[in-house]
């Protein structure tokens, strides 16, 4: 079972000559249920990238037609930042070097502990989904348009503090943002005194958002805050 539930099914590229390694690897990942596109070289999966990009892409490199070195280079040549795992027989210091510094995000030699794998390929695709949500500066919510730049929403002027919260919430919709982390986010401190200005703050921004009936900002008791959005059907 998956330690880790994202939203979607994350798409995996396996580049291996090795059939029986690649078979081993699809049939392992998806039981853990990620979707798996196999490629039986670098020119193959270059092909298969184009045609569908996946969010990860596990690269053996002693293939025919292009190594898994010259495809890692023509994907960071062409501004490529998805993440990449090298999973190869070659364990020298010189070949491990050389991955990083062309780009890889990890390098694990064969044989392969699979645990070991789907542990860093979760914690890879996680850090890269906190950055892209850490890229997000406007939002749409209900009739309201959330410019975090402007510290607008709508037509309302947020201050600073109200701008802040709601970004952090906005980031995190549909999810639980644990109060000690916006305390510590924002005011440094989770005292009594921080607290009771977040549960303020809190209820300024209910208040500027209520003419959007289907956005809510929930207390989950004990633990945060959610933002979501009722016309979704998100479960809770």
């Amino acid at each position: 079972m998956r330690r880790n539930h994202f939203m979607s099914m994350e798409r995996i590229l396996v580049a291996d000559d090795d059939r029986n390694i690649a078979e081993l690897l699809r049939l392992y990942l998806e039981k853990e249920g990620y979707t798996v596109t196999l490629a039986c070289d670098g020119v193959d999966a270059m092909e298969k990238f184009i045609a569908d990009t996946p969010d990860i892409v596990l690269l053996d490199i002693m293939m025919p037609n292009m190594n898994g070195f010259d495809m890692l280079q023509q994907l960071r040549a062409n501004g490529r930042e998805l993440p990449v795992i090298i999973i190869s027989g070659r364990a020298s210091k010189e070949d491990i070097i050389n991955g990083y510094k062309l780009g890889c995000d990890d390098y694990i030699t064969k044989p392969v502990s699979m645990d070991i794998l789907i542990w860093k390929i979760e914690a890879i695709l996680r850090r890269v989904k906190e950055k892209n949500e850490n890229k997000l500066v406007h939002f749409q919510l209900g009739n309201l348009y959330f410019d975090s730049v402007k510290q607008t929403l709508g037509d309302i002027h947020l201050s600073s503090r109200e701008n802040d919260l709601l970004l952090i919430l906005c980031r995190k919709r549909n999810q639980l943002v644990e109060r000690n982390r916006i305390l510590k986010t924002l005011w440094q401190t989770d005292d009594y005194f921080a607290s009771r200005s977040l549960s303020v703050y809190i209820n300024h921004l209910r208040n500027h958002l209520q003419d959007c009936p289907n956005i809510k900002i929930l207390s989950v008791h004990g633990k945060g805050y959610k933002i979501i959005d009722e016309s979704e059907n998100v479960e809770n």
